[in-house]
């Protein structure tokens, strides 16, 4: 499977990060959902058939991690990798995230070279099977 068919769902309240993120994805060579809410995170989720998702803790709805925990109890998403990027940078904000069953945890702000290479350590994971 080549980059311009993996799909990364975006899900994040701020506009201009939602934007940001979306764009370094787009010139990574991978096909871009956003959405600005998570509610509809799930069923967006499976309807675009993401690849990877990358998803805001702080949203005025539900929370991320929320989200991130309906995510892994889904029989058909579970495994699905996801790169929480968040604001919140405390050690037990980190542990939360990752004991929700983030793939990857980042800080914001987050640089195109650390959101490309988390992404792409992810897929290199996947694609040799590594745990």
């Amino acid at each position: 499977m080549s980059k311009i068919e993996k799909t990364v769902v975006v899900i994040e309240d701020e506009p201009d990060a939602a934007e940001m993120f979306g764009e370094m994805m787009r010139v990574s060579g991978f096909r871009v959902v956003k959405s600005y809410a998570s509610s509809p995170a799930i069923q967006l989720i499976e309807q675009e058939n993401a690849d990877i998702v990358i998803l805001d803790v702080m949203m005025p709805d539900i929370s991320g991690i929320d989200v991130l925990k309906a995510l892994r109890n889904h029989p058909h998403l579970a495994n699905i990798p996801v790169i929480v990027v968040s604001a919140k940078s405390m050690p037990s904000d980190i542990k939360t995230g990752l004991e929700a069953g983030a793939s990857v945890y980042l800080t914001k702000p987050v640089g195109f070279q650390d959101l490309k290479q988390a992404v792409e350590s992810i897929f290199k994971k996947i694609e040799t099977n590594l745990p």
